[in-house]
């Protein structure tokens, strides 16, 4: 083949060999000489660690990106009191941690989450998983918006302390949230946010407004106290959450991106997966320097046709009438085959509440995807599940809710508790 001179040296990277390279020289040049062999040592030595470096930042990539895809929801829970719509676009890096969740809470209603934590890479996917996982256990104890966000920055702090530079990891730099809760029966919707942007309302004649919000420090900051705002919204009106990656770049700036939703949003009469789709259209770049996390969600109203309520004296006589009532509801409804069950859990519970609690005593029936039984009183005092022994003459009345309602449980409001 007319070859004249040949060198060959391996590719070698951290103690590891990665393959070997071959310089060759025709017979128009002249052979190799010693000082090239060393020139080509170096080079070949420079061109291993530089493919090993690749290959491993493809690795970690890799599992970045597969760890926050199973991280992220893949399907959204089965709820009334919304129709929701989303979207995730991963950064041309990969592995972010933009993240959203979708979580149904008692009394038919539901909270939207969306957060976003600073960087990339698998510090980032494992710290927004963490987040989200946090956010799920803390909305079981059925908190307000501006506690969520404590906790959560009581968590992202002592991430901070554990994983800080004095113990050998990555610190965190940031992370931010917004936290919304509606309720298809009041339509009132509290919402607080750390360090996150404005949620979007845009209104059944397609008015859009970006809700004024007390901002919050991002979570992590400490020693600043959120606050939750509440606003009442109109039915088939659509609230739109999203991470600053959708509308801030390196080319735009963040209001210009603020009035580019606006526009985008600015249509009436699309579904929210219509919403979602034409927002990316408008405002995604052709490689997003961030994630985005998008969350278009339409609000529906539990009509007064499917809520019963009735107050109820602190006597336990006035138990059989309530009772009664409750039943006649329930046949309105058509839902004769639960009728006992009803029955059993209101009778145990307005009894707990006229022997234990103070105050105006409420019951509510709440007709959804479930029969929902709620009964209201003014004390801070929540009933706890215990076995009653054999010669106890009370004490199993939770035990028996717990039996026949599919859950239960406790939520506080501003006024006392409600066991539903």
């Amino acid at each position: 083949y007319g070859v004249r001179s040949l060198v060959t040296v391996p590719l070698r990277a951290r103690g590891v060999l990665l393959g070997v390279v071959n310089f060759w020289r025709t017979k128009q040049r002249e052979p190799f000489e010693e000082e090239e062999v060393s020139l080509a040592e170096e080079l070949a030595s420079h061109a291993a660690v530089c493919i090993d470096n690749a290959r491993r930042y493809t690795r970690e990539h890799t599992m970045a990106v597969t760890l926050q895809r199973s991280l992220l929801p893949r399907a959204l829970p089965a709820q009334s009191a919304r129709v929701v719509a989303y979207r995730s676009v991963r950064a041309a890096g990969g592995g972010g941690g933009a993240w959203f969740d979708v979580i149904p809470l008692p009394g038919a209603r539901v909270a939207l989450v969306v957060g976003d934590v600073v960087g990339h890479g698998l510090h980032a996917a494992a710290t927004m998983g963490r987040l989200r996982t946090a956010v799920h256990n803390f909305s079981t104890l059925d908190l307000a918006p501006d506690e969520i966000l404590s906790h959560l920055d009581d968590l992202i702090a002592r991430i901070d302390q554990d994983e800080g530079p004095d113990g050998g990891s990555e610190g965190i730099t940031g992370a931010t949230c917004l936290y919304a809760i509606y309720d298809p029966v009041t339509r009132r919707c509290a919402v607080a946010r750390a360090g996150h942007p404005p949620p979007a309302l845009v209104g059944p004649d397609g008015s859009v407004e970006f809700l004024d919000l007390p901002a919050g420090p991002p979570l992590g900051l400490g020693g600043l106290p959120f606050e939750t705002a509440e606003v009442e919204l109109a039915e088939g009106s659509d609230i739109v959450l999203y991470t600053d990656g959708l509308i801030e770049d390196r080319r735009r700036e963040i209001d210009t991106g603020l009035e580019m939703l606006r526009e985008a949003l600015a249509h009436p009469g699309r579904t929210p997966d219509q919403i979602c789709a034409a927002v990316l259209d408008a405002l995604l770049p052709d490689r997003p320097s961030d994630d985005i996390a998008l969350l278009a969600a339409r609000t529906r109203v539990v009509g007064p046709d499917r809520v019963a309520s009735w107050g109820v004296p602190s006597d336990p006589a006035a138990v059989a009438g309530v009772r009664a009532q409750a039943m006649r509801q329930l046949a309105e409804w058509g839902l004769d085959e639960v009728a006992f069950t009803a029955e059993l859990v209101i009778s145990e519970l307005i009894t707990n509440a006229i022997r234990h609690a103070t105050g105006p005593i409420r019951v509510q029936l709440l007709r959804d995807r479930a029969l929902i039984c709620e009964v209201s009183d003014t004390s801070s005092t929540s009933p706890h599940l215990r076995y009653a022994g054999t010669t106890d003459e009370g004490g199993r009345g939770l035990f028996l809710v717990s039996q026949f309602a599919e859950r239960w449980g406790t939520r506080y409001t501003a006024d006392g508790k409600v066991i539903w």
